[in-house]
């Protein structure tokens, strides 16, 4: 069973810091950029405080009465080129620092993501089928920009903000009285007050956006993924429908979300203009008395702006930093994700000596209300061929997924064995290598032919792809294509017909040339003349391997060293196809019901 969904609100309380903590590995591996980055930062803010200071002697050296006509020529002329300069190196040190930093964001994103991607393959089939695509994939692209997001806002807003206030209080306080600082200090205050309060109360509704995000981005990828089932039954306006549902709701969510953004804003701009004019009413008061210079009043206005303006963006930037964690906690929580099948510490790799499988007393069930093995004992002896029959829903395809380890055998279930070795006991990569199958149901990467086919065994020459395809009776049908073996096969492989389909996952197998072989129906997409020209190319691709097939048409397994017939997980027969026929058992009747359809469909043709 899935685990029980968490409460938003309780992931939200419980992820913000830990998630941070999480972030924080990834980026302490680029401590030295991180210190550079806060060096150019520090310089950048230090040269922007400079300019206002520099605006007060430019102005104050331009009143008359402070100096001679000369002076008034050459020393404003100075402070112009000093004022010049340092809005140059502030824009120097803010590119440097952004620079010098890029390898750490873009490599911090990278490790997470590839270690996103390494452990979702990880996870069991279990997890995978139950998993919603459009949702998961929609929760990774939000959490790796989040990763940008939160380093770009922490490092590139947040923290030169906080800097560049705390200079501008020193300096306030130090040049005039502590009222101009303590305006400043308490306006700050009321204004982060104020946004944090408006933006975790706005946080319900991005929340909301974005788990509705994710079910229309769902819905949309299920309708697409199976086009030809909503074609077949003409329910595209259903779809239609159920999708713009959800993007109604949406449109309701994104709504309040603006409604209640707008408020933030306005909310923002009454703070700091109250402030504004505060500080300007004093300093104003400063020049009439005669405290005060000209220059002085245009330094304080210089410096209110330059820190007002990036606190009109504080609040969307405390929301997003906010929508970051959110974001990143949710692909946190993948990588959280416990893999049920998983390697033992230090398990050896798998050590082909002969090839002999063996099912010792195998029970398993996917859900324990529902058993589908019943001690099941058979071997499949090294390099013969042990074909498993029986009726739809008797547990055939279940013995193909315990061999792969897809899911594990419980302890008290007993064991599957190959030349002794328990391979729970072994690594799930060295298995996989000594398995080769075809499956009943062939899924295709949406690239070319020779891509697919190579995908048996990467690195492949184009000759040895020819070879498998001639094995699989598929080369000169893709040979007879415009561009041969770089047609593109679309998305799961549909352009191709499912025999064409099988007969590439035929080739693909017959290329990775494994010890073990299993078939799971591998020839039922094909017709007759072309299953029986595939089935001596299996026979003889099962020549001296291990081979498990499992089959529904009995016609293709009448050679196996052995049969056994499954019903409702049990094993009720086993023999050769002649002994079974000499019993009149369950695999008798299924022959005579199998060879009847055959010569009825023949005489109708």
């Amino acid at each position: 069973m899935p685990p029980a969904p968490v409460p938003a609100e309780g992931v939200r309380a419980r992820s913000d810091w830990a998630t941070l903590r999480r972030l924080l590995p990834y980026l302490w591996r680029y401590r030295a950029r991180v210190a550079a980055a806060l060096l150019f930062l520090a310089a950048a803010k230090g040269a922007n405080v400079g300019v206002p200071l520099l605006l007060k002697e430019l102005v104050d050296h331009l009143d008359p009465r402070l100096g001679s006509a000369g002076a008034l020529l050459v020393v404003p002329l100075g402070l112009i080129v000093a004022y010049g300069a340092l809005r140059l190196s502030t824009s120097l040190f803010t590119e440097l620092r952004e620079w010098v930093f890029a390898k750490a964001t873009e490599g911090t994103t990278r490790s997470i993501s590839l270690q996103v991607f390494r452990h979702l393959h990880e996870l069991s089939l279990r997890w995978h089928l139950e998993r919603q695509t459009g949702g998961m994939t929609r929760d990774i692209e939000r959490g790796t920009r989040a990763v940008q997001s939160l380093v770009s806002y922490s490092i590139y807003s947040i923290l030169p903000t906080l800097f560049e206030v705390l200079l501008v209080l020193a300096l306030m306080g130090l040049k005039f009285d502590a009222a101009f600082a303590g305006i400043t200090l308490a306006a700050l205050a009321v204004y982060i007050v104020f946004t944090i309060a408006v933006t975790e109360w706005r946080t319900q509704f991005r929340r909301a956006v974005n788990e509705l995000e994710s079910g229309a981005h769902t819905r949309a990828v299920d309708a697409l993924l199976n086009y030809e089932t909503v074609k077949y039954f003409g329910n595209e306006a259903f779809e239609a429908r159920r999708y713009d549902e959800q993007l109604q709701a949406l449109r309701r969510v994104r709504l309040h979300s603006q409604g209640s953004l707008s408020l933030l804003n306005s909310g923002q701009q009454l703070i700091i203009a109250c402030a504004l004019v505060a500080i300007l009413w004093r300093a104003t008061q400063g020049v009439v008395d005669g405290r005060l210079t000209l220059g002085d009043l245009v330094m304080v206005n210089a410096f209110m702006i330059q820190l007002y303006l990036p606190l009109n963006f504080l609040g969307a930037i405390y929301r997003e930093i906010k929508q970051s964690l959110t974001d990143l906690a949710k692909m946190f929580a993948l990588l959280d994700r416990e893999r049920e099948i998983a390697d033992a510490p230090g398990a050896p790799a798998l050590h082909i000596t002969q090839g002999a499988v063996r099912f010792a007393h195998v029970s398993f069930a996917y859900d324990a209300a529902r058993p589908i093995l019943h001690d099941l004992c058979f071997e499949i002896p090294a390099g013969q061929t042990v074909a498993v029959v029986g009726a739809s829903g008797a547990g055939k395809s279940t013995l193909a997924r315990l061999l792969f380890r897809f899911y594990d055998v419980a302890a008290a279930g007993g064991a599957i064995t190959i030349d002794g070795q328990d391979i729970r006991a072994v690594t799930q990569d060295s298995l996989r290598r000594a398995i080769g199958i075809v499956p009943q149901d062939t899924v295709l990467f949406n690239d070319t032919v020779a891509y697919n086919i190579a995908y048996g065994r990467p690195g492949a020459t184009q000759e040895e792809v020819e070879a498998a395809a001639r094995a699989a009776h598929i080369h000169d049908f893709i040979a007879a294509m415009p561009r041969g073996y770089d047609t593109v096969v679309g998305e799961r492989g549909l352009k191709l017909s499912g025999g064409e389909k099988q007969r590439v996952a035929i080739a693909r197998t017959l290329l990775k040339n494994p010890p073990i072989l299993i078939f799971d129906e591998a020839t039922s997409a094909l017709d007759s003349a072309n299953e029986r020209a595939i089935q001596a190319e299996l026979e003889s691709a099962a020549e001296g391997k291990t081979t498990l097939v499992i089959a529904h048409r009995l016609s293709t397994v009448v050679h196996a060293h052995e049969i056994i017939v499954l019903d409702r997980g049990r094993i009720v027969e086993r023999g050769t196809h002649a002994v079974l026929l000499a019993q009149g058992g369950h695999y008798a009747r299924m022959w005579g019901l199998q060879k009847s359809r055959v010569e009825a469909t023949a005489a109708s043709g």
